[in-house]
């Protein structure tokens, strides 16, 4: 069984990608948020990946963590789910707000989803909720621990602060700076645009 599948993008689909490895090209099907993260051709990629034999299909699915290959397991342990309806979940809901849904019996959530129908959806939940309880607490404690833009904004205007500013023109600046970096998350490059705009004054 292939685990795990690194390589040169060669091109891609709809809902796979042609991954060169060493000069063999692997058709990796995968949820559509993922294909849309690729990069161009000739660039290096890596999918977690899970094996799909029955009959006479043999195919590859992959995914850009391990969470996501986990869920399609077990999605696929629910009877009427098969690998392209696994797909379309994942490709609609990310993996956080997927075990959300079960978690709180949102059948509604799931039956938006192309191939899912309300009998679909209820055995999803009433399968799936026990074997993904722990995965849903974990997704909410990782919520819980991300810093709120409120905060990142908060330990930008200390640090300036402690730089000597004051507490009004650091609080504008870093406002001002947070709009121009595309990372809200990153408290370093808010802080060095916080400072340009300081510095101009």
């Amino acid at each position: 069984m292939i685990a795990e599948l690194s390589g040169k993008l060669s091109r891609i689909g709809p809902d796979f990608a042609i991954v060169n490895v060493g000069g063999v090209g692997y058709k990796v099907y995968a949820p559509v948020s993922v294909i849309a993260d690729l990069p161009g051709a000739g660039g290096a990629v890596r999918f977690f990946t899970f094996t799909y034999v029955k009959e006479d299909i043999l195919a590859l699915y992959g995914f850009s963590d391990l969470d996501q290959q986990t869920v399609f397991e077990l999605l696929l342990t629910v009877s009427g789910v098969g690998p392209k309806v696994a797909l379309n979940i994942l490709s609609v809901l990310p993996v956080e707000n997927l075990v959300d849904a079960i978690a709180t019996d949102d059948h509604h959530a799931l039956v938006r989803i192309p191939g899912i129908g309300p009998k679909t959806a209820q055995r999803i939940v009433l399968e799936l909720k026990e074997k993904t309880a722990e995965l849903a607490w974990t997704k909410r404690v990782e919520r819980r621990a991300r810093p709120t833009e409120r905060d990142i904004l908060a330990d930008v205007v200390e640090g300036l602060i402690g730089l000597g500013y004051a507490r009004n023109d650091a609080r504008g600046a870093a406002e001002r700076a947070a709009q121009t970096v595309p990372d809200m998350t990153n408290t370093a490059a808010i802080v060095r645009e916080a400072l340009k705009l300081l510095n101009v004054r």
